[in-house]
C-alpha cells in the first residue's frame, strides 16, 4: 500500500519558493539594465516563468492541510533544488552564453549547490548580469533555499521543522530560538551582515564593487564561482587574499556560534570541540602543504616565505570549507599534496555552516568512537560513553554518523567506477566524485584548478549534477526517496 502524501502542500510550498527565484532574477534584470546588456530580455522572461509557475503551483495548493512530515520535507527540498536549477539555467541557455542545455544545467546546479565546478572557458567575456546571476545562485543556495525562504516569507502556515531538518541535516543542531522562523531570520541576518562586511573590505583592499559583491556571494556561500578565469589568483594583492581567507574560514564555522558570540555566550564558543578541531586541522594541513609547495615548485615561483604560507593557507582553507577558490595550481605540488587535497575535501568544515563535505563533527565523533573501542577491547567491562561538548552522545546518533560516512565512501567508490565507464580517467573519476559530492569544485588532472569540467562527457555532467545535489543535501534526504519504504505507509 502506497502512502498518501500531502500533495497540495507540496505544490503550495514549491510555488511559494519559486516566487522567490522570480524575485531574485529581477535583481539580475536590474544589473543588466545598469550595464545596458541585451541579456535583460532573457532575465525578464525567466523571471516571468518562475513567477507564473510559482503562482500556478500556489493556487493548486490552496486549502492544503498544514501538516507536513519528514517524507514531504524530503520531497520538497529535493524538488525545489531541481526546479530552481531548471529555471535558473534559462538565462545562460536562451542568451547563448552557454548554448548546451546539459552544460547550462551543470553550471546552474553547481551554483545552487555551492559546488563551483564550472564548464565556462571564457568567464571574462560573459555579460556582467550573467556573472552576477552565476554568483547569486551560490548565495541563494549557500545558507539554503529553504532557510532563506522561511526567514523572508512566513506565508505557508505550517510547521517548518521538517523542511529545516531535511535541508540542514547533521548530527547536531543548536537551537538559537524556539521558533523555527526566528532561527532562520537570525541565521539569515548573520549571513547578510558577513556578506556586506566582506564586500566593503574587498573594495578597500582594491577590488571594484562588482567583483567584490560577486566574490562575497561566493565566499560566504563557500561556492567558488569567480568573475575571473584565474579565480582569486587574478589579484596579486596579499590583502585581498587574506580577506578572502578570513571570510572563507568563518563561513566554515557553525553559524549558531556567531549568534552565541553576539549574545555574549562565550562559553558556548570556547567549549565547542568542532571549532577547536577545525582550527587544528587547518593549521596541520597548512604546514604539510607548505612542505609540499617548497619541495615541488621552483624556488623562484615564490618571492618569499610569506607567499608560500599564504598560498598554502589559502588552498587549505578554500578546500576544507569546500569553497574552491584558487590562487595557485595545487596539482603542480608534490604528489603527496594530491592525497592531502582529497582528504581535506572529504572532511569539510563545520556542521551548521555553508560548507560541504562529511563535516568535522562527524569525523570527530568517529575518531572518538574508534578510540573508545580500543579502550573497550582492553577493558571489556568498562563503560566509555562518547562525549561531545561535555554531553553524552546517544548511540543512535553514533550509528547514524557511522552509516553516513560508510554510505558516503560507498557512493564515492561506485560513482568513480561509473565515471570511469563513461570515459573519464582514473584521477578525474575519483577526484570528480569527491569534489562534487563534497561540493568543492576543482578536482585533479584535467578537472584541476587550472582546467574545468567542459571536456568531460555529457553523461558524466548529468551524473555529477545529481551527485552535487546528493552532497548538498547530505545524502539521506535525496537517496531515501529512492527506497521502497519511503513510499509505503
Amino acid at each position: 500500500m502506497f502512502r498518501d502524501f500531502n500533495h497540495k502542500l507540496i505544490f503550495r510550498i514549491i510555488g511559494g519558493l519559486l516566487l522567490f527565484e522570480g524575485a531574485f532574477l529581477l535583481t539580475a534584470v536590474l544589473i543588466a539594465g545598469i550595464y545596458k546588456e541585451e541579456v535583460i530580455s532573457h532575465f525578464l522572461l525567466t523571471s516571468c516563468i518562475a513567477i507564473l509557475l510559482g503562482l500556478l503551483f500556489y493556487v493548486i495548493g490552496r486549502h492544503a492541510s498544514p501538516v507536513i512530515g519528514k517524507r514531504e520535507g524530503s520531497i520538497i527540498v529535493t524538488l525545489i533544488w531541481l526546479f530552481f536549477s531548471v529555471i535558473g539555467l534559462l538565462p545562460y541557455w536562451l542568451s547563448g552564453c552557454i548554448p548546451s542545455f546539459t552544460d547550462a544545467f551543470f553550471e546552474t546546479m553547481s551554483g545552487f549547490t555551492t559546488t563551483g565546478a564550472s564548464i565556462i572557458n571564457d568567464i571574462e567575456t560573459l555579460p556582467r548580469s550573467i556573472l552576477y546571476w552565476r554568483s547569486l545562485t551560490h548565495w541563494i543556495g549557500g545558507l539554503g533555499i529553504i532557510v532563506i525562504s522561511i526567514a523572508l516569507l512566513p506565508i505557508f502556515g505550517f510547521s517548518a521543522v521538517q523542511l529545516f531538518s531535511a535541508e540542514a541535516t547533521g548530527p547536531t543542531k543548536d537551537k538559537i530560538h524556539p521558533k523555527m522562523s526566528e532561527t532562520a531570520k537570525r541565521l539569515l541576518s548573520i549571513y547578510i551582515i558577513l556578506t556586506i562586511a566582506e564586500t566593503i573590505l574587498l573594495v578597500i583592499a582594491g577590488m571594484d564593487w562588482f567583483d567584490a559583491v560577486n566574490h562575497s556571494f561566493a565566499t560566504m556561500a563557500t561556492g567558488g564561482f569567480s568573475t575571473k578565469q584565474a579565480s582569486v589568483g587574478y589579484w596579486s594583492s596579499p590583502a585581498i587574499h587574506y580577506i578572502i581567507i578570513f571570510f572563507m574560514f568563518i563561513a566554515g564555522v557553525n553559524f549558531s556560534l556567531f549568534y552565541f558570540l553576539i549574545k555574549g555566550k562565550l562559553n558556548k564558543v570556547q567549549e565547542n570541540q568542532e571549532l577547536r578541531f577545525y582550527f587544528f586541522i587547518t593549521i596541520v594541513f597548512t604546514f604539510l602543504l607548505i612542505i609540499s609547495n617548497t619541495n615541488a615548485l621552483p624556488f623562484q615561483s615564490f618571492a618569499s616565505i610569506e607567499k608560500v604560507f599564504r598560498d598554502s593557507l589559502f588552498t587549505v582553507v578554500s578546500l576544507i570549507t569546500t569553497t574552491g577558490f584558487v590562487t595557485i595550481d595545487y596539482t603542480l605540488f608534490h604528489p603527496v599534496a594530491w592525497m592531502l587535497v582529497l582528504i581535506i575535501m572529504l572532511i569539510g568544515a563545520s556542521a551548521g555552516s555553508t560548507a560541504g563535505g562529511m563535516k568535522i563533527v562527524r569525523v570527530l565523533l568517529v575518531v572518538k568512537y574508534a578510540y573508545y573501542e580500543f579502550k573497550r577491547i582492553i577493558h571489556p567491562n568498562a563503560v566509555f560513553p562518547v562525549k561531545y561538548n561535555g554531553l553524552i552522545v546517544r548511540d543512535e546518533i553514533i550509528t547514524r554518523v557511522l552509516a553516513f560516512i560508510l554510505l558516503y565512501i560507498m557512493l564515492i567508490i561506485i560513482g568513480s567506477i561509473i565515471l570511469a565507464f563513461s570515459g573519464m580517467g582514473f584521477l578525474e573519476s575519483l577526484s570528480g566524485m569527491i569534489t562534487c559530492i563534497s561540493d568543492v569544485g576543482p578536482g585533479l588532472g584535467s578537472i584541476g584548478p587550472a582546467m574545468n569540467f567542459a571536456s568531460i562527457p555529457d553523461f558524466s555532467k548529468w551524473f555529477l549534477s545529481f551527485v552535487m545535489l546528493i552532497g548538498r543535501l547530505e545524502v539521506f534526504t535525496v537517496l531515501i526517496i529512492f527506497t521502497p519504504i519511503f513510499w509505503k505507509k
